[in-house]
């Protein structure tokens, strides 16, 4: 009874074979890896605003704010280095208007108003103490740059991971506010129409500044030889 054998191509052993088509294969699927995959017009990069709480707790009496306790407030709203955008609350369980008016009175040194709704915030107050309470608000673009595309092919026409990371950085560096970008101002709307309409009024009743003619800008006349 004649033997089976096992026949195959001289030259390349088997093995090597199999691992150079291996080899093939995971260069061509690496080449592949990291092509953009948001084939959209928007970026994923968007601003993120985070809210920090910041308090205080001072001894009060029944007159109101002690003047050392007020001195201590202003010193801290000069450390905090108290800023537009910062929102300043007053957690008050006594009530006690006097306590409220003097924490007003020192904000609107700063140009800034209190809320009588404070955030909550860890911690118990003590009987006789008042707690105040800054928000400070900060925006930041998570994830940029974002330099995470390691291959030039774009088979899906996506945009590169860090699109939008250059204009929305930008953005939340420059707003004033950062609570601008959750929500935008609230305000009297007649009120910015009428000053706005008063400043156009003006400039289109104004009188063309050459309707008089010309000035005469002759020399005066000079002495004699």
């Amino acid at each position: 009874m004649p033997n089976a054998r096992h026949t195959r191509a001289a030259g390349v052993p088997a093995p090597l074979t199999r691992l150079a088509l291996a080899a093939m294969l995971g260069l061509g699927l690496t080449g592949c890896g990291g092509m953009p995959s948001n084939t959209s017009l928007y970026s994923v990069k968007q601003p993120v605003v985070e809210r920090t709480n910041m308090v205080l707790d001072l001894n009060t009496t029944p007159g109101g704010l002690p003047i050392s306790e007020q001195q201590r407030l202003n010193g801290w709203f000069e450390t905090m280095d108290l800023r537009y955008g910062d929102r300043i609350a007053i957690e008050n369980p006594g009530q006690n208007p006097a306590v409220t008016g003097a924490i007003r009175d020192l904000a609107a040194r700063y140009g800034l108003m209190v809320s009588d709704t404070a955030p909550v915030t860890p911690g118990y107050l003590q009987p006789g103490q008042a707690r105040v309470v800054i928000t400070r608000s900060t925006a930041s673009v998570p994830g940029c740059p974002d330099w995470s595309a390691k291959s030039d092919m774009n088979y899906t026409s996506g945009i590169s991971p860090g699109y939008g990371c250059a204009v929305n950085s930008n953005l939340a560096a420059m707003v004033a506010d950062p609570e601008d970008l959750l929500e935008g101002k609230k305000g009297a709307s007649e009120t910015v129409i009428a000053t706005s309409n008063k400043a156009i009024s003006t400039y289109r009743n104004q009188a063309p500044s050459g309707a008089a003619g010309l000035q005469d800008a002759g020399t005066p006349g000079g002495g004699g030889n």
